[in-house]
């Protein structure tokens, strides 16, 4: 009987352990994706200036 406690006990510590993992996952996504947003911004007006440049490059020809 107690082999039965054990393995319940097992499998409830082995879901906490996969919940664990799945949190420190969802925060890394999380801060991944505001590290994306804020690069794009950075790079935004570099982009606008270089959209410009190549138009105007191309009207010159």
């Amino acid at each position: 009987m107690a082999w039965v406690w054990v393995s319940v006990s097992l499998g409830f510590v082995g879901l906490a352990v996969l919940a664990w993992c799945a949190v420190k996952v969802w925060l890394g996504v999380r801060r991944f994706g505001r590290e994306l947003e804020r690069t794009r911004r950075r790079l935004e007006p570099k982009r606008s200036a270089l959209r410009d440049e190549l138009s105007r490059i191309e009207d010159g020809r």
